[in-house]
């Protein structure tokens, strides 16, 4: 499968690269900086140099033609303000929504966070809030495409750089916890694998039953 991922340089992405290059998928990372393109390439990936904050539906549109299915694992990242947490975690999401539609890919993984529909909690750090906003928000325009878009809403927990352990918990709730980021891209890589998958939002934290095994189970 060709799969374009958003976020090509996040370090969700290029283990996810990593992960389906192994297996001869072809994956491509959409990087804003022209600088990380050597990163992605080393796990696999062709880097393809776009700034979703700056580019039209139309430009982003010929980057996912031919793809099988589009991952959107970026975001603003730590020490941005509340304004980019509503230009990536949203409006990116919202607008590589629009591209994939009109380049006919239909497969859609959105990497979110756990709990965004309970909203940021009362007196929550300002961009904090605007964060847990704009995820909320784009899982919401998401969650509404479904005659175009055949979606699959992942929302793991706190994020750790810890070896993956192949083992989760995957289920519309679960307890908060944390997870590998390992585990995360191994989860999105069985998604994409699991068409009973489509149409559900997921929450995904560490656990004891093994990645192939969860997916079957909440595709069942």
């Amino acid at each position: 499968m060709r799969i374009v991922i958003a976020g090509g340089h996040g370090k969700i992405a290029l283990r996810l690269e990593r992960l389906l290059a192994a297996r001869n998928d072809t994956p491509v990372g959409l990087i804003r900086n022209p600088d990380h393109a050597a990163d992605v390439e080393a796990a696999g990936a062709e880097p393809v140099v776009i700034d979703l904050e700056n580019t039209t539906v139309t430009q982003l549109t010929e980057k996912v033609m031919g793809a099988d299915a589009v991952v959107f694992a970026a975001g603003a990242g730590p020490g941005s303000g509340a304004a980019r947490k509503a230009t990536v975690d949203r409006d990116a999401a919202r607008l590589l929504a629009d591209a994939a539609s009109l380049a006919g890919v239909r497969r859609y993984i959105m990497v979110s966070a756990i709990g965004v529909d309970d909203g940021p909690a009362p007196g929550s750090d300002p961009v904090w809030a605007a964060y847990v906003e704009a995820k909320r928000a784009a899982d919401d325009d998401l969650r509404q495409r479904s005659l175009e878009t055949d979606w699959t809403i992942l929302r793991p927990g706190r994020l750790t750089d810890d070896a993956g352990t192949g083992k989760v918990w995957l289920a519309p709730k679960v307890e908060r916890s944390e997870v590998a980021r390992e585990d995360v891209a191994a989860v999105i890589v069985a998604l994409l694998d699991e068409p009973a998958t489509i149409g559900q939002v997921l929450e995904l934290v560490g656990g004891t039953t093994p990645i192939a095994e969860a997916v079957r189970a909440v595709g069942a």
